[in-house]
């Protein structure tokens, strides 16, 4: 939430001297953070000013604010009193007008030009070094948005072990699991990790079917040498699903002289496969290789668990969702946490798109659907069909209450509160669109208000609903609640 002392800041000139100070504290921020992050959230911001010890960081958007009051006023604090030691706190402002507009704002780009990575152009990669291509991390998968349980509570240890300590006790460290368990984002986290604590760490991020096209193309230009002289350059190699170089001889053989250069090295090596080395169809000499470190599972989340990520991802995207429906998902979306997110993804689009606030029916429609409803397709999941009625007065009270948080007593009668007024509108709204009275009759049940002051605030309701997509989300949940959509 943005606080309410943050504002929209008014256009104005920017000092050169803070400019100077902005560009030096940047240069210190760029060496503790990964080059993604850094562009992403430092892009098109400036000092405003400096009040009295209070240093003023503007923000070209309001949606930054949350990010950099959380993860980066405290470095950027400690960073600007290096520089300045009369800098007593950081203020963010929001001002729209920085953006692309490098006359106010610093270009990070044009003036922190990247060194090392490159970005493979058109694939989800960068360039390392020369001959050394990583995927991507995602600078989603962070360490902090990893919902634990009993289901990855040892590998998420050993995994903050390992960004601890690359190349220490728990060398190589192996996960395994099924398919969309989050084994992929203790893989990325555990990379950030690393990078955050040595920004100027090599980690690669590969998967085994990209290594193995590497081999190939080495083999195919016989470049051999320079591909072994490149993988065992890296201070961290973490591979997902290697149980895809089964069969693969010379694959095989390869990465298994990799990875005995990189541990003699005590470079960290940090693998997935869908199952344990045990039951993987590979070498020998590389499954006991696998053995000799730390080996932990990633299973099925518990119903708690699952609970606890919807929580987690809903509040990402930041849309409220009533407790019941994320405890029905969480019931019912048993088998990974891909499921998990893909109906709750489905949730978010009814939310935005069809201006719908998602309920246990709508959730239970949207499951049969995509064929994961746990019953038999003619019984409704998690709930008995609802005999419809016809609405009445009372009834559209309620619902209003229960939304709004407001007493019936309150809406009928004589507050002029804004907290009330609203909610006592839209009740006037869904009772003349719904129940058919008049407007006399309306006043007459809202403490005896003029048929005038009814007429009013359905209009206004009205009006509002084309031009605010909030109230329309909210009367739609209402709607929904009463059964009449």
């Amino acid at each position: 939430m943005i606080p309410p002392a943050v504002a929209d800041a008014p256009v104005s000139a920017v000092d050169p001297k803070l400019r100077e100070l902005w560009i030096d504290i940047l240069g210190k921020i760029e060496s503790k953070l990964q080059r993604s992050q850094f562009i992403t959230w430092f892009k098109d911001t400036a000092i405003l000013g400096n009040e009295e010890g209070n240093l003023v960081i503007g923000l070209p958007l309001p949606m930054f604010l949350g990010w950099h009051i959380e993860h980066y006023r405290a470095m950027t604090l400690e960073i600007a009193q290096e520089l300045n030691p009369d800098v007593r706190q950081i203020v963010y402002k929001v001002d729209v007008g920085l953006k692309d507009n490098p006359q106010r704002s610093v270009n990070v780009l044009q003036q922190f030009p990247e060194q090392k990575r490159r970005k493979v152009a058109g694939r989800q990669e960068v360039k390392l070094a020369e001959g050394i291509v990583s995927k991507i991390l995602n600078p989603r998968y962070m360490m902090e948005n990893l919902v634990v349980g009993a289901n990855n509570r040892l590998a998420h240890a050993a995994c903050q072990a390992v960004a601890a300590q690359p190349g220490g006790k728990y060398n190589p460290l192996f996960l395994y699991g099924g398919v969309g368990l989050g084994k992929t984002h203790l893989l990325q986290a555990t990379g950030n990790a690393i990078l955050k604590n040595s920004p100027k760490a090599t980690v690669v991020y590969t998967t085994s079917e990209d290594f193995t096209n590497q081999v190939i193309e080495a083999i195919q230009h016989q470049k051999m040498e320079q591909f072994n002289r490149r993988y065992r350059s890296v201070d961290v190699l973490i591979i997902d699903d290697i149980q895809f170089i089964a069969n693969k001889d010379r694959t095989q053989e390869v990465f298994f002289h990799t990875f005995n250069a990189l541990y003699e090295e005590r470079k960290q090596i940090i693998i997935s496969a869908d199952r344990p080395p045990q039951e993987l169809q590979l070498e020998d000499r590389l499954m006991s290789r696998f053995e000799r470190g730390m080996i932990a599972d990633v299973t099925a989340p518990d119903y708690e668990t699952r609970l606890a990520i919807l929580s987690e991802k809903a509040a990402q995207y930041e849309i409220f969702l009533d407790r019941a429906v994320l405890e029905f998902i969480a019931e019912h979306v048993t088998r990974n946490v891909r499921e998990l997110e893909g109906i709750l993804m489905q949730a978010v689009a009814l939310y935005e798109l069809e201006q719908r606030m998602p309920t246990v029916r709508s959730i239970a429609e949207i499951m049969r659907k995509l064929n994961k409803d746990p019953y038999v397709e003619e019984k409704p999941v998690g709930f008995e069909p609802v005999q419809k009625r016809a609405v009445t007065y009372q009834d559209v009270l309620e619902a209003v209450s229960r939304y709004y948080s407001v007493s019936v007593q309150d809406m009928v009668g004589q507050s002029r509160v804004r907290e009330i007024l609203v909610p006592r509108q839209i009740a006037m709204f869904l009772g003349k669109k719904y129940l058919r009275m008049s407007f006399v009759r309306l006043g007459e049940m809202f403490s005896n208000r003029d048929h005038t002051t009814v007429m009013n605030a359905v209009e206004k309701i009205e009006q509002k609903l084309h031009n605010d997509p909030q109230l329309l989300r909210e009367v739609r949940a209402i709607e929904q609640e009463l059964g009449v959509v």
